[in-house]
């Protein structure tokens, strides 16, 4: 079974899988997708904060090869933006991990993944407030920042997912659960994810 979870920026969701992951005994990704892809792309380590959930800057790249080309291969990689190029890496990645129980945070996995049937689709998602605290709090953005970081945080993961997906991050139709984290907060919401996860596997 794999399990992706895609989420707005401090609803949780890492911490929400990672505590998924520890409870069921699953294998958790995240950030390390990034550093291995950029280890088989020949990519240093530096410049990974710059392309992480980031889409590829070039319109030309956009326009000419679009979502599904770069999806499903291409052959000219050596020519595409560093973007581009990792993610065609971590997309292999992504289906090698799902050959055992995981969970796969962000980076379009649900995506890659839409045609497996033993995968489990998460949004998470919160209302302001309780992500404004958690981003002051948790991830120690500036009080007098932290609305506009949110923002743009969001902007940078759905824009993402929108230029390699041909489908639109955060609707509910794309996935099997959507969960709010505010309702029964982080420890109460795993819990939920857990049993609904048990049931399933029933």
């Amino acid at each position: 079974m794999v399990i992706t979870i895609s989420r707005q920026f401090a609803s949780g969701g890492h911490e929400i899988g990672q505590k998924l992951a520890e409870k069921l005994g699953f294998k958790f990704y995240d950030k390390e997708l990034i550093y291995k892809a950029a280890e088989m792309s020949g990519i240093s380590p530096d410049i990974l904060k710059e392309v992480d959930e980031k889409a590829a800057s070039s319109l030309l790249y956009s326009l000419s090869l679009g979502a599904s080309s770069i999806v499903h291969g291409f052959s000219g990689t050596a020519q595409l933006p560093i973007n581009d190029r990792v993610f065609i890496a971590q997309q292999k990645l992504i289906k090698e991990y799902a050959n055992s129980d995981c969970i796969i945070v962000g980076r379009c996995a649900d995506y890659v993944l839409k045609d497996n049937k033993n995968c489990i689709k998460i949004f998470i998602y919160a209302d302001f407030d309780f992500r404004r605290e958690r981003a002051i709090n948790v991830e120690g953005i500036d009080e007098n920042s932290v609305n506009a970081f949110i923002a743009k945080k969001d902007k940078t993961r759905a824009n993402y997912y929108n230029y390699y997906a041909d489908i639109k991050w955060g609707d509910y139709n794309n996935y099997d659960l959507c969960i709010n984290s505010a309702f029964l907060g982080i420890d109460g919401t795993t819990k939920l994810i857990e049993e609904i996860i048990n049931i399933k596997k029933k």
